[in-house]
Order: C-alpha cells, then structure tokens, then sequence
C-alpha cells in the first residue's frame, strides 16, 4: 500500500510562484512514476507533469517552461515536487498527486488571482 500526503497549494497573484509537494509512504519500491495532474470546475482531469525512477520527464504543453517536476527518493518516503512559476489564471484548478496512476492525493486547491 502507498499513501500519499500533498501540500503547496493556496492563492497566488498572477505571475506569481508556488511549489506543491507529494510525499509517499508505505510500499515506495512498488512506486515507478510519480505525476500531476490538475481538474478544473467544469473539465476533465489532465496531466501537468510526470517523472520517472529514471528522472525522465514528461510536460505538458501548456506548461512547458513555466513549471518543473522532480523528485527525491529516500530510504523510507519517495517526494515528488511542482515547481510551478509565471503562474496564470487558467492554472487554477485542485492539483493532485499520483503513484504509477494507481494511487491518488486527496488534492490540494492552486488559485490564481488577483
């Protein structure tokens, strides 16, 4: 069993920064893939970013430039990060969090606005 815990998320101003974090715990060695992906009121759930055990990334269109996945595998707790910058309105929406697109985050709300 994998858990995932999120956080970064909260209100920004246009053009504005914040980073979203996603730490796993529980059976991390089963974890290969570790991505964003973000809804809207109204739309359908789409991928933001992912990132492979091998580092390999995928983005985005949308967003390429403006954000950056990583991630940091220890021991015990696999963290995947969202660096997200040049932020735009159209980018609110609730962030979540996957494992391998099994395991989900509850989600965390980006709003940008000013």
């Amino acid at each position: 069993q994998v858990q995932l815990a999120e956080s970064g998320g909260g209100v920004v101003q246009p053009g504005g920064s914040l980073r979203l974090s996603c730490a796993a715990s529980g059976s991390i060695f089963r974890i290969y893939s570790m991505g964003w992906y973000r809804q809207a009121p109204g739309k359908e759930r789409e991928l933001v970013a992912a990132i492979g055990k091998d580092n390999l990334t995928n983005y985005a269109t949308f967003v390429k430039g403006r954000f950056t996945i990583s991630r940091d595998d220890a021991e015990n707790t696999v963290t995947a990060y969202l660096q997200m910058n040049s932020l735009k309105p159209e980018d609110t929406a609730i962030y979540y969090c996957t494992a391998d697109l099994v395991v989900w985050g509850q989600g965390t709300q980006v709003t940008v606005s000013s």
